[in-house]
């Protein structure tokens, strides 16, 4: 049996995070979608929405009880990333630890691999 490494992985307070907002979404859900689209200085950004339903070609991290659907041409642009929520006095929201990065904006709205 292979042991593949996740694309994705979710920090504790990330799961709790997107279990609210399914919870809160008041309709089922397949999980949340994550994507990548062109946008802002650097280049691209992270995307991320409900999903009704898994696509064929989605790629499926399970973690601590959520389901994160990956759009699949966003799956080389985040393999290895680590997705947290902080809420602090700075800041409130997902954050991304990609270790693919090669740079961010300024502002931490965009990057680029």
């Amino acid at each position: 049996m292979v042991n593949r490494m996740s694309p994705l992985v979710l920090t504790d307070a990330a799961a709790e995070r997107v279990k609210a907002l399914l919870a809160k979404r008041g309709k089922p859900s397949a999980g949340i979608r994550i994507g990548v689209r062109s946008k802002g200085c650097s280049g691209m950004s992270y995307t991320l929405e409900y999903a009704d339903e898994r696509n064929q070609f989605d790629e499926v991290v399970e973690d601590k009880g959520v389901t994160v659907l990956i759009d699949p041409k966003a799956t080389m642009f985040i393999l290895g990333t680590e997705m947290d929520f902080v809420d602090d006095k700075m800041q409130s929201g997902f954050v991304f630890r990609n270790p693919n990065e090669k740079g961010r904006c300024g502002c931490g709205e965009s990057f680029h691999v």
